[in-house]
């Protein structure tokens, strides 16, 4: 029985690739997100099929769905494939204790001066890790990384612990030229009638929070152009697309793409925040804690 269940083993590669197909359901987009043709992909499947004896996706239809074998093998596929990623990431963090290296995730336009003086007290090594803005959380909490400085509000998982680090205003960003442009603040009433900016990838609260919705006027955020990373959303402001409300460190990155950054002074600061494991000894992980401790004791006195 051993024999036979090695003999007919599919390899985590054809398993990945039969997930792909069915999550995509089509073999043009599968192989895009596989980094290979058509083509190639389709007798992947079909060498799998022959393996296993069985027809695991219907060709007839569109989107492509399993068969019945199909259908039992994905739920043993998306097991065996997270089963797979953990082993990974449990190797990796092992591997980054004995080296005591600390991977330290952030979102872009994430640290500001504050942050970057907390990376100078750290002597342990760093992998730098940047993270998507719904990765914030999540990848801290899968191991993918050890820590991260993260923008709250974001979901609270159990196991996680978070340490301020630095609190700054909130601003608008516009495009150069806008009528905010040189003022020296603005409320938040006065922004009631501009687009903002949206995005599909990031936790409700999350967007919500950046575009203060609800406004205090009562009135609905009007929402603008799509955008899914921090330089898009630079993009789209200085075309006109709409306005974003983010960090004043913001500025210090992208004070030359054609915006300006207006405080607005009737809206509680933003806070950026330690992300890490409840209780994790990893050695970088227990000196960045030291190091926020400190900070935050300087900041006080």
């Amino acid at each position: 029985m051993y024999d036979e269940a090695v003999r007919m083993d599919p390899g985590i590669r054809a398993l990945n690739s039969f997930v792909s197909v069915i999550e995509e359901g089509n073999f043009g987009r599968a192989a895009a997100r596989l980094y290979m043709t058509a083509p190639a992909l389709s007798q992947q499947i079909r060498r799998l099929e022959q393996q296993l004896g069985v027809r695991l996706v219907d060709r007839d239809t569109q989107p492509l769905v399993p068969t019945e074998a199909g259908e039992l093998l994905l739920e043993h596929a998306h097991r065996i494939l997270q089963a797979t990623q953990d082993a990974a990431v449990d190797l990796a963090r092992l591997s980054r204790r004995r080296d005591r290296v600390l991977r330290l995730g952030f979102i872009n336009g994430g640290p500001n001066r504050l942050s970057t003086r907390l990376l100078q007290l750290i002597a342990s090594p760093l992998e730098l890790s940047q993270l998507e803005w719904d990765e914030q959380v999540s990848a801290v909490a899968s191991g993918a990384v050890d820590a991260a400085l993260v923008r709250p509000p974001l979901p609270l998982l159990d196991g996680l612990t978070f340490e301020r680090v630095a609190e700054e205003p909130r601003v608008v960003m516009v495009r150069r030229g806008h009528r905010f442009s040189g003022r020296d603040s603005v409320s938040i009433d006065e922004i009631d009638d501009e687009a903002h900016v949206s995005t599909d990838r990031a936790p409700a609260e999350w967007i919500s929070y950046w575009a203060v919705d609800p406004r205090p006027s009562g009135r609905p955020v009007r929402w603008g152009q799509l955008v899914r990373t921090m330089d898009e959303q630079v993009q789209a402001v200085a075309a006109g697309l709409g306005v974003a409300i983010t960090a004043a460190s913001l500025a210090d990155y992208h004070s030359g793409a054609e915006v300006d950054f207006i405080p607005i002074h009737d809206i509680a600061p933003c806070t950026i925040e330690l992300c890490t494991r409840t209780g994790d000894d990893h050695p970088g992980v227990l000196e960045i804690r030291r190091a926020v401790a400190q900070l935050r004791g300087s900041a006080g006195s």
